[in-house]
């Protein structure tokens, strides 16, 4: 009975983290189990009606006790970077859009969201995608391209000028970031800063998306970035924004992002990914893993999108948004808290 029960065990290790996709698309073959505390920003009630129709694509940090998040609000008008704050994590005080729409023809014209932020001494930079095209109204989803567009603050709550002269980098045509150049998590290395964006091209054979995550460099958080000549993983990963955590204990970054899965020909954010590499500049698509997906998310069917991921004491917080309905729908979303026991270590 002992021999069978140990063999069943072992089965059970082997088997695959997540069902092979459609398409071929790879799945991730580990897991790091995040536990899911459930919803904690519903969306509907924001100021002005700033997040009528949902709220998703969140950013997460922390500054003078007090917790800020942006996410992106569906309004009336257009998705917008919006601000929550919090001292819990868990009860959060919606304050209104950060961000307003650029004028007729701009690149911001039609969506100015997803605003990460990167303090230098007393000046908070935020970096924001842009873009001129969306989906119909009354959704009025974010279409390609996704530009990377910036603005800057005195304080982490605002108010937050657009810097119009300021472009830091722009997709590439023929490249694998021809669609997609948008903001992802800064970092100060070796005397530089390096920005994990998002990366992404359609196929001119297939039409189809393919996306990553890559670096783009600089030493002036105002001026120009030099994005690298490669991905850090390949398109066929299909993963797009990134939360970075360094865990001290075993010298390992931990790359955070969301997956993008496909049914019946029809792609949707199905999952919570980690990567993980001891150098920030090299990484290895088998080392990755699931931490959140429908089997372990409480309240969210089929979508689990963009996550955000802070430490608090002695464990880290997961924040993403999901989809109470059992739909695929880039609407109606609303954020969701998931937790990572620390210090963090690769799963076997």
């Amino acid at each position: 009975m002992l021999l069978k029960s140990l063999l069943l065990a072992a089965c059970l290790c082997a088997l695959p983290a997540q069902a092979q996709y459609e398409d071929g698309r790879p799945a991730a073959a580990r897991r790091m189990e995040a536990q899911d505390q459930g919803v904690v920003l519903r969306h509907g009630d924001g100021p002005a009606e700033c997040d009528k129709y949902g709220a998703r694509d969140v950013w997460v940090f922390e500054s003078g006790g007090l917790y800020y998040m942006h996410y992106d609000a569906a309004g009336p008008r257009a998705w917008l970077t919006t601000l929550a704050t919090s001292r819990d994590l868990v009860h959060w005080d919606k304050k209104g859009a950060l961000l307003d729409l650029g004028p007729a023809g701009s690149e911001d014209s039609a969506s100015a969201s997803y605003g990460v932020t990167f303090r230098s001494g007393n000046v908070w930079h935020m970096f924001y995608l842009g873009t001129p095209n969306t989906s119909a109204p009354p959704a009025r989803v974010p279409s390609f391209p996704y530009l990377t567009m910036k603005a800057r603050s005195a304080s982490p709550s605002g108010p937050w000028i657009k810097q119009r002269g300021v472009v830091p980098f722009r997709p590439t045509p023929g490249s694998y970031n021809s669609v997609t150049a948008s903001p992802g998590h800064i970092v100060r290395h070796r005397g530089q800063y390096l920005m994990f964006y998002s990366a992404a091209t359609v196929d001119p054979q297939t039409r189809k998306t393919r996306r990553t995550l890559a670096l783009a460099r600089t030493r002036n958080l105002d001026g120009p970035w030099r994005t690298a000549p490669q991905p850090i993983l390949p398109l066929d990963e299909q993963v797009e924004n990134s939360s970075l955590y360094y865990e001290r204990a075993n010298r390992t970054w931990f790359l955070f992002t969301n997956h993008v899965g496909i049914r019946n020909g029809h792609e949707y954010t199905d999952a919570v990914w980690v990567y993980w590499s001891q150098d920030l500049e090299r990484w290895d698509p088998k080392n990755k893993a699931v931490v959140l997906d429908p089997s372990n998310c409480k309240w969210s069917k089929n979508v689990v999108g963009l996550p955000s991921v802070v430490r608090v004491k002695n464990r880290l917080a997961l924040l993403y948004d999901g989809l109470a309905e059992d739909s695929l729908s880039h609407m109606g979303r609303d954020v969701g808290l998931a937790w990572l026991p620390l210090p963090l270590t690769p799963p076997r």
